[in-house]
């Protein structure tokens, strides 16, 4: 039995998904006061209000994508517990992530046992979480720069060099070369090829 109730966060824009991981968290593993945020604003108050042992994260929240602001979280909160709760391949954000000190990752896909599983070992301070291998078709996105996955994240989107520069404020001209940098690791030649190459991927 733990002597010590953890202080759990879940950050997911989706309401099923916050339901379904807070049963397992409270009925299936005895973890009671699962707090839950849906954006990044209410993730950064919360965080100031409460001190929060253990984060759940999801990558895209309602506001913006997380990798955004994971930095300054990191920061602010160096011995809060993360792990990632995505749709998003592990694999693409692996470089990113371990940059950040987090080595946990649960796909939204997962089979309710293995969620379980890695719930546990994430809750109980077992940090060997089992990751998602390597399989097939080598991930083109596999590698990319924090920066990158950002840019990307609202490129896929559709929108523009301005807009996302806005989003991130960066200059547009610093989105323009990212953009180039896309382009080029992924060997393709326009937003369309780089969408099917995405959704070929699982990226979104």
């Amino acid at each position: 039995l733990n002597t010590m109730q953890p202080q759990i966060l879940l950050a997911d824009d989706h309401s099923m998904i916050r339901k379904g991981i807070k049963i397992l968290c409270e009925h299936n593993l005895g973890y009671k006061g699962v707090e839950e945020v849906t954006n990044c604003n209410e993730l950064m108050r919360s965080l100031a209000r409460t001190k929060f042992t253990h984060l759940i994260l999801d990558i895209n929240l309602s506001d913006g994508n997380s990798l955004e602001i994971l930095p300054n979280i990191r920061n602010l909160y160096p011995e809060l517990k993360i792990i990632i709760l995505s749709m998003q391949p592990a694999e693409i954000y692996t470089r990113a992530m371990r940059r950040l000190g987090i080595s946990q990752y649960i796909a939204k896909s997962a089979p309710e046992e293995e969620t379980i599983l890695l719930l546990r070992q994430f809750l109980n301070g077992d940090h060997s979480a089992r990751r998602k291998k390597d399989a097939g078709l080598a991930n083109p996105f596999d590698g990319f720069t924090t920066r990158e996955l950002q840019v990307l994240h609202y490129l896929l989107k559709g929108m523009g060099s301005v807009a996302i520069g806005k989003a991130l404020n960066i200059k547009w001209n610093t989105v323009s070369t990212m953009k180039k940098s896309i382009y080029s690791k992924t060997n393709t030649e326009n937003i369309l090829q780089l969408k099917e190459l995405a959704s070929l991927f699982g990226v979104n």
